[in-house]
């Protein structure tokens, strides 16, 4: 894609100035000429938020040739195998846009030690702190970070973060001088060098994760203008931004930034590209493109998560020293183990593997698609994997009940840009609905049976981590839809505290553009209109009896009973009226790990499937554009 080129003011360096002091001595125009640069290519292989997930992801539903097939999609060794194949490429630099840890049973068991061993078998040129980086605090960000530094890469891969700033003293300043942390790194690439800024997002790390009180996070607009303006000092004059910020975020931080070129992506969990063939929607092109705030092009780039897309940029600049193409691709990864849909003589439908030549010509004709690649994994980064898989094997093994119907993971209802169906059909337009997360409201439903003495139970969507399917549940299904470490508390609230609460959750959806906060509640339930002022946005609220099961109005001054996890208790995501009642000491705390508590619910009741409509904590809802949301 040709895009219009445009110049840089660089005014003051040698070459201008020498260039000057030519024109004068020829008795030219005292005007100076625009700097000239090496026209550059620059290839940038990356990925984001995978989460711990290291294993590819079973049975995901894509269409492939037009027809609905079943594929392993992801696993980190087809990501090695992937970055490997490009070792020839020239003018290559690798990049991971943060989010690596927390997700899986890999985190649980290991705590970042299992995702730093298998980063290391890419050796990444730079990787920037997610927010989820900090969901067990500082100390284990950094042994997360030691375990990194100690692989075989010929150079270790640098952690970035511009607007991270730890206390000295602390376990990522610790007093020795140990650097963990750096604003940016440099590559040269073709005999240029091109500065790396890392990015975190900083008012949902320390609403949404665990930080040390003192790790502050600065402004990212300020905190990155500072960063290119001392790499433009050192002459640097091509800049990449790794960013584990957002999309919709990203996009508007471009416009506030001078000097800007690249911006690699992580966060959203945003799928950019057209995969309509393969059955799913993205968040947008590939790359987007949008101006800086000079008027200059600047190229986006994210690739979805969970290991389960890989993006490959490509970035031409002209000899002004901006971009003048950008192009490439975000690719599906995927195994080559195809199942299709076979109806027997019984008249049942399965899922059955693809006869060999079938598969064969099916493979043949995904490799002309640039969309999907089929990859087979690393066999050393399989081998590295192996060392940590015998207990997380034997621990997912382990089953704990059924799930009747599917699941469907949503965050906000009627949030398009944020599908988070996991490759279930049934769930690929679940975000359009009004009753929004199936599962949500399950794992809530978990918490208010657990927690005996609660009125209502309640949990804020980013906490749930996954949809699941129909079928049987595992120990691992139970850790990836709830990975974290939290426990249950049950806060004494009065019933205007409550509908505080819920608007300060939404409010920091509408408001302020997160999507985790959205709160879902067993026991509890409301109409929303996101549309309107914050204060006015909930509606109807009511709560179930627990004795007779009928709904009735909220009483305003009566106190209440409220179980969650306590790190929404505690004010973070957000919920800043909780977090006042927390800090009063006005809670009890269970000590129900919530896993554990969502694991001991579904043995008890064998099979689990989704609440009758009526007990949904979204009865109506409103987005912020306006639209009513369909009711079932």
């Amino acid at each position: 894609m040709q895009l219009n080129t445009f110049k840089r003011s660089l005014l003051g360096t040698s070459t201008a100035a020498m260039f000057g002091l030519m024109l004068s001595a020829c008795g030219g125009s005292d005007t100076l000429a625009p700097p000239s640069f090496k026209a550059i290519e620059l290839n940038i292989a990356h990925i984001n938020d995978h989460h711990s997930n290291l294993d590819a992801t079973g049975a995901f539903q894509l269409k492939l040739d037009g027809i609905d097939t079943q594929v392993d999609i992801g696993g980190f060794a087809r990501q090695t195998a992937l970055f490997k194949s490009l070792a020839s490429t020239p003018n290559l630099l690798k990049l991971h846009a943060g989010d690596a840890i927390t997700g899986s049973l890999y985190y649980t068991f290991f705590k970042g030690a299992a995702d730093a061993q298998m980063m290391n078998t890419i050796c990444f040129d730079a990787f920037t702190l997610g927010n989820h980086e900090f969901d067990d605090g500082d100390a284990v960000t950094a042994s997360f970070l030691d375990e990194l530094a100690k692989g075989t890469c010929a150079t270790p891969t640098p952690t970035l973060s511009a607007n991270v700033l730890p206390q000295l003293g602390t376990p990522l300043a610790p007093s020795s001088g140990k650097i963990y942390l750096k604003p940016y790194t440099v590559k040269t690439i073709d005999g240029v060098p091109v500065g790396i800024i890392g990015l975190a997002t900083g008012a949902k790390t320390s609403n949404s994760s665990r930080p040390l009180a003192t790790t502050q996070f600065l402004d990212e607009a300020t905190a990155t203008q500072k960063a290119i303006d001392e790499l433009k000092a050192k002459g640097i004059r091509h800049i990449v931004l790794l960013s584990h910020f957002g999309f919709d975020n990203d996009k508007a931080l471009a416009a506030k930034l001078t000097d800007l070129d690249v911006i690699i992506d992580g966060d959203s969990h945003t799928l950019l590209g057209d995969f309509s063939a393969q059955g799913l929607s993205s968040g947008g092109s590939y790359p987007t493109l949008v101006n800086n705030k000079d008027g200059a092009t600047v190229c986006i780039g994210q690739a979805w998560e969970y290991t389960k897309a890989f993006g490959l940029m490509n970035v031409k600049f002209n000899t002004t020293g901006a971009v003048s193409q950008c192009g490439g691709q975000a690719s599906l990864v995927l195994g080559d183990n195809f199942k299709r849909q076979v109806v027997g003589t019984d008249g049942k439908t399965t899922w059955q593997a693809m006869a060999d030549a079938d598969k064969a010509t099916l493979i043949g004709k995904l490799a002309q698609q640039s969309a999907v690649k089929v990859v087979t994994p690393d066999t050393n980064a399989t081998q590295v994997l192996a060392s940590f898989s015998d207990k997380v094997v034997q621990a997912k093994a382990q089953l704990i009940g059924t799930s009747a119907v599917d699941l469907c993971l949503v965050r906000v209802p009627g949030d398009t840009t944020d599908n988070r169906s996991g490759g279930i059909a049934a769930c690929a337009t679940a975000n359009t609905l009004a009753r929004g997360s199936d599962i949500s409201q399950v794992v809530a439903d978990a918490f208010l049976y657990q927690a005996k003495r609660s009125d209502f139970a309640l949990q804020n969507g980013g906490g749930v981590r996954v949809s699941v399917a129909a079928g049987a549940l595992s120990m691992n299904t139970a850790f990836t839809v709830l990975p974290f470490t939290n426990v249950i508390v049950e806060l004494d609230i009065s019933g205007t505290q409550v509908v505080a609460a819920l608007e300060d959750a939404v409010s920091n959806v509408v408001d302020n553009g997160n999507t985790g906060p959205y709160p879902y509640a067993a026991g509890l339930r409301w109409d929303v209109d996101m549309s309107k002022a914050k204060g006015q946005r909930l509606s109807n609220v009511q709560v179930r009896s627990k004795t007779s099961g009928t709904w009735s109005a909220i009483e305003p001054a009566k106190t209440y009973i409220l179980a969650t996890n306590d790190f929404i208790a505690a004010g973070q995501d957000g919920y800043t009226t909780l977090g006042q009642i927390y800090k009063a000491g006005k809670y009890v705390n269970t000590y129900l790990l919530y896993t554990q508590s969502f694991v001991d619910y579904v043995k008890a009741k064998g099979s689990i499937s989704r609440p009758a409509r009526s007990d949904y904590s979204n009865q109506k809802v409103i987005t912020k554009a306006g639209v009513a949301l369909a009711l079932d």
